[in-house]
């Protein structure tokens, strides 16, 4: 994979993630979104558990930048074509929690206190449905931005998972730790690279690396799905003949991004190489008609994927 491919308007986007308050300076007022209640939603897979866990809900304005490939005019179409709102899209964030007996591993984190207002649920949710957030026991991380990788570390710099080992994909940790290379890139990539140092600095040795393809645990297989970031993973679930897949951020938005898998999103670091990865999962979800979910699907967040047109659309589950 060829690095310098990532100095495109993407990359900039990586610092955006954390979602400070520069979205809504100047932004028009598209009201609030309402946050999912209950905030949890199960599925047995097997003899283990997926639990999808609102951290809340970000509503973003929805201007040109949004897509990066096509015009404003387009995208709005496609949405009402839903029955969906054009001046706005409201992006979920939504870690997933496998219980396979009595240990708990945490798929990305959300933002604890670090985010917007209407999002830093986790903690509430995971209690509403059984879980003490400190009783996790490993956090798999698929990528480093920040609304994926925030919710480690409470504002006050104190663990949010004071006994967890944190699983990380190698390819996205060399990246962002490569600092030669990060001080050659946009401001919004070195402050990406500098949080992701801090958050990763706090746990010390219990950052644990893997390399993609690697089982992380009995019945946990990590794939790579390069592009969205230089070293994004996404996760199988598999018991007992039944399995779940996902896919952290293969797929931003998918009333968008699955209808229409060529568009890029801003956040994608690598364009093209984001593309072909959709592509090549949501086809194999297709065929193998597997569960799956992703960080930014609307809630329940667990649902199916069918063929729709040149692209792909998500089923939520009942």
């Amino acid at each position: 994979m060829d690095r310098r491919h990532f100095l495109g308007a993407g990359i900039a986007g990586a610092s955006v993630l954390t979602f400070s308050s520069v979205l809504s300076q100047s932004a028009p007022n598209v009201g609030t979104p309402t946050p999912p209640a209950p905030g949890f939603r199960r599925m047995k897979v097997g003899a283990m558990e997926v639990i999808a866990v609102n951290d809340g809900v970000l509503r973003r304005p929805l201007g040109d930048e949004f897509v990066r490939n096509a015009p404003l005019e387009q995208v709005k179409s496609l949405l009402a074509s839903q029955n969906l709102p054009t001046d706005y899209v409201d992006i979920p964030f939504t870690p997933y929690l496998v219980v396979a007996g009595n240990t708990k591993f945490l798929i990305d984190t959300g933002f604890a206190d670090n985010g917007p207002p209407t999002a830093g649920r986790l903690k509430a949710n995971l209690a509403a449905a059984g879980h003490d957030i400190a009783s996790i026991d490993h956090v798999i991380i698929s990528h480093f931005h920040g609304d994926h990788i925030n919710g480690l570390l409470n504002k006050d710099g104190s663990q949010v998972f004071p006994k967890a080992r944190i699983h990380v994909p190698a390819p996205e940790m060399a990246f962002w730790s490569d600092d030669a290379r990060i001080a050659t890139l946009p401001q919004g990539v070195q402050g990406a690279a500098a949080n992701a140092k801090r958050i990763f600095g706090a746990y010390g040795d219990r950052v644990v690396r893997f390399e993609p393809g690697a089982e992380l645990a009995p019945g946990i297989r990590s794939a790579a799905a390069f592009g969205h970031t230089p070293g994004m993973s996404v996760f199988t679930v598999s018991s007992e003949g039944q399995s779940f897949m996902y896919v952290a951020d293969v797929t931003n938005v998918p009333s968008l991004f699955a209808r229409s898998p060529d568009w890029a999103v801003t956040f994608d670091m690598d364009a093209e190489m984001a593309r072909q990865t959709r592509r090549r999962i949501f086809d194999q979800l297709v065929k193998d008609k597997m569960a799956m979910g992703g960080f930014h699907f609307p809630f329940p967040a667990i649902g199916t994927l069918e063929a729709a047109g040149s692209g792909y659309q998500f089923k939520p589950m009942a």
